[in-house]
This record gives C-alpha cells, sequence and structure tokens, in this order.
C-alpha cells in the first residue's frame, strides 16, 4: 500500500478531521482513507431502491404536497 504525506494541513481542517474520527471510532488516518474512498470511489444509485425509499417517506407525511400554485401564492404574498 501506498502512503500519502499530507504538508501545510490547515489546523482547522485537521480539528474537524481528528473530532470526526474520534466521534467514529476511528483513528485520523483511517477516517481521512474513509473520507477520501467516499469522495473518490464510485457509487452506484439503485434508482428502484431510491424510489421506493421516497416513496416511503411520502407515506410517512400524507398531505405535504406543493403545487405550483401553492408555491407561487406565498411567493407572492411575501412580497412587497
Amino acid at each position: 500500500m501506498a502512503t500519502l504525506t499530507i504538508k501545510q494541513l490547515p489546523d482547522e481542517l485537521y480539528q474537524r478531521l481528528k473530532e470526526r474520527a474520534a466521534a467514529h471510532g476511528r483513528s485520523i488516518n483511517s477516517e481521512a482513507i474513509v473520507c477520501l474512498k467516499q469522495l473518490l470511489e464510485p457509487t452506484r444509485l439503485d434508482t428502484r431502491s431510491w424510489l421506493e425509499e421516497v416513496r416511503a417517506l411520502r407515506r410517512q407525511a400524507p398531505g405535504v404536497f406543493l403545487t405550483d400554485a401553492m408555491l407561487r401564492k406565498a411567493k407572492d404574498e411575501g412580497r412587497p
């Protein structure tokens, strides 16, 4: 495996990485690898599963759908 050295890492970014590592129970090195994997590895979206999740969420909140007319009215009411 390769070794990576990061030079001039901003202190605030290092602190955020350190906090994130602690929250996940990982070392800073392991957390950096996880972050890089999440960013760089391609993810395949399973559209059927995603749509089923959306439909399940919609079933949990019936009647929360907004129409164009409702949005237009809300925008117009907010204008002077």
